[in-house]
């Protein structure tokens, strides 16, 4: 990965040079075997590249600031779609509540079983209007994110997101505020609107299996603390239990298969308790 964006950079990162380097090496091992694996396996996963290499625009909402980032978030996502292929994903935001499988943050919030903070996204006018004041009055206090359409969750995804939260807290500098969390399940109808928007929203995604979270950096890089942070982050890509996307203001954890029945065991113990 490091090498193929390394080379489209010094391209000067410009399409049609992107574009040849891409063709000439997906058809590499070791990028192969991971596209072979995806829903709708190698060569379509790389037109999908490729289409969204020929339609990429730098803004301000993507993530992705060149092409380079691009196809570096397009790639490294593309081992969540391998690892949750045969997962179904949540269609709609109706399906998303109807979702048997997922919990429901504030019960938990309200019930002393999470460690890590977040914001819901406003759903009235009144509220988008609260939201704006409280920034422009305190542009700081919290990190700058829409919040969570929907602040529902996988049992597993929320087990890990409070175990590295309660992490970060012992490593972190003192009064540092609790790992936030932007972003956690979505609709592939979500999904899709926000890649209408310009954002840098791949699909498949793991969002909309809700085995994925974005987890807040750039705000805690302002305070000294991103550090601590990476390491716990690290850690875990370290020992096989995350994949790992540095998207810059957030970095994109996705659960891996084989930390589910530990993480899952996790989050039922502390209901027993």
């Amino acid at each position: 990965m490091a090498d193929l964006t390394a080379e489209i950079a010094a391209d000067g990162g410009r399409r049609p040079p992107a574009e040849t380097v891409l063709r000439r090496r997906l058809g590499q091992p070791e990028i192969l075997d991971v596209l072979a694996r995806t829903p709708a396996g190698a060569d379509a996963a790389g037109e999908a590249l490729l289409a969204d290499l020929r339609r990429f625009v730098p803004n301000p909402r993507s993530s992705a600031t060149d092409l380079a980032a691009m196809v570096r978030v397009f790639l490294l996502s593309q081992i969540d779609a391998m690892w949750w292929a045969r997962t179904e994903p949540f269609g709609t935001d109706d399906d998303l509540r109807g979702g048997v499988e997922l919990v429901e943050l504030g019960e938990l919030r309200r019930a002393g079983r999470l460690a890590f903070d977040y914001r819901r996204q406003p759903a009235t006018l009144g509220g988008r209007a609260a939201a704006a004041a409280a920034r422009r009055l305190a542009p700081e206090r919290t990190p700058r994110t829409a919040g969570l359409r929907l602040a529902l969750g996988r049992p597993e995804t929320v087990a890990l997101l409070n175990q590295c939260a309660t992490e970060f807290a012992k490593n972190a500098p003192t009064g540092t505020r609790r790992l936030w969390v932007n972003s956690l399940t979505r609709s592939v109808a979500q999904q899709t609107h926000l890649r209408s928007l310009g954002y840098a929203a791949v699909l498949p995604s793991a969002h909309c299996s809700g085995f994925a979270a974005d987890v807040e950096m750039a705000w805690f890089r302002r305070r000294g603390a991103d550090v601590a942070l990476q390491q716990v982050l690290l850690g875990r890509l370290e020992d096989g239990d995350i994949n790992l996307i540095d998207e810059g203001q957030a970095w994109h954890v996705c659960v891996s298969p084989r930390a589910v029945d530990a993480l899952r065991r996790d989050f039922d113990d502390g209901l027993d308790a």
